[in-house]
This record gives C-alpha cells, structure tokens and sequence, in this order.
C-alpha cells in the first residue's frame, strides 16, 4: 500500500490545525511544513511552525518548480516545499497538508488519488465568535475572512472528496480518521484486486 497525500482544508478560525496535529498523533502520518513571505508571529519558529522565506526566495522555489502547490493568502504567499513531500513519502508516511482551496485544487489536479478533506465551522455565526474571541484579528480583517469562508464553503463540495464539521473537537478527530481508514481500506482492496485479476 503507497503511502498517501492528505489535503485538509477549512476557513481561518475553523480549527483545521488542531485537528491535523490530533490526526498525526493519532495516525503517525508526515506534516509537511510551509514555506510563506509573511512574517512571523510572536512565538512562531522557522522551520517549525513555517519557512519564512522573503519574495526574491519565493519567486525562486515557484520558478525551479521546487513547489507542489502555492497561493495568496492575505496578501502573502504560501507554499508547499516538493522536497519535504518527497521525503516524507519515500519513507513510506502518509503525509498531511494544511492548505487553502487553491492550493488544495492544485494538488488534487497533480494527484486525483490524494484525499482531500474540507472541515467546515458549525456556522458562519460560530466562526465569527471563534475568530473573535482568539483576539488577535482587528474587525475589519474578521468582516474580509467571513466573506471568504463563504467563498471556500460554497466551492469545496466540487473541490474535496469528504466534508467534516468542527463542531466538537473531538469527534471531528474521529471522523477524519474514520475517513482515513476507510480510504486506507479501499486502496487495499483495489491493489488486491488488481493483483488477482487475469491478465
């Protein structure tokens, strides 16, 4: 069984980053980390949290090809690095990606096989409570991301494989290893099939 790529996706505030470190711990699948021209945050670490490269870098990786997808988010750049992929799947991990729609319809375009999952918030009123109460977003950013979470909410039916509510933490978790195991499954039963059909 080859180890798969996983696209998990969701509106700013949603809660998709909590949910990806719960799946890793869970399911021992890669993380590959992001390479963005935006600052970093207090408490952020390079390499860790994200490579934080200047545009001059960026146009480099995009224009070597070095990147497996990238896109514009809040006026700064975001990527995922070809080589941390490659390398986490030549050890045979599954590997997890925290990425946007636009990035989620490159890769799914590069790789159909790839599974990609949406987490939506209980509802647009919910988000805006969570987003408000991180305290870290002024009101008029909060106003531009709701109108983009209705953007990407509305277009990930045609986009993802598997639509997942973050409205308890937990059983969301649960679900997107249910969604795991499932595909691990059928993937098994596929190969399975091909190996035993005649020639």
């Amino acid at each position: 069984m080859p180890p798969r790529l996983i696209v998990v996706s969701g509106p700013s505030g949603v809660g998709k980053s909590s949910i990806v470190e719960a799946v890793r711990d869970r399911t021992g699948a890669g993380f590959s980390v992001s390479a963005t021209t935006r600052p970093p945050r207090s408490g952020e670490r390079d390499g860790v949290d994200y490579h934080f490269v200047g545009d001059d870098e960026f146009d480099a990786l995009v224009a070597e090809d070095r990147l497996l997808e990238w896109a514009v988010y809040g006026g700064h750049r975001y990527g995922t690095l070809r080589r941390e992929v490659e390398a986490l799947l030549g050890e045979g991990r599954d590997v997890i990606l925290d990425i946007e729609n636009e990035g989620a319809k490159q890769v799914k375009e590069r790789f159909p096989e790839a599974v990609a999952i949406f987490v939506l918030p209980p509802s647009l009123a919910e988000l805006e409570r969570r987003l408000r109460r991180r305290g870290d977003t002024p009101g008029e950013e909060i106003a531009r991301r709701l109108e983009l979470a209705a953007a990407q909410m509305a277009e990930a039916p045609r986009v993802y494989d598997h639509i997942v509510v973050n409205d308890v933490l937990d059983a969301a978790v649960d679900e997107v290893v249910a969604i795991l195991g499932a595909s691990d499954a059928s993937a098994r039963a596929s190969e399975s099939h091909r190996s035993t059909s005649p020639c």
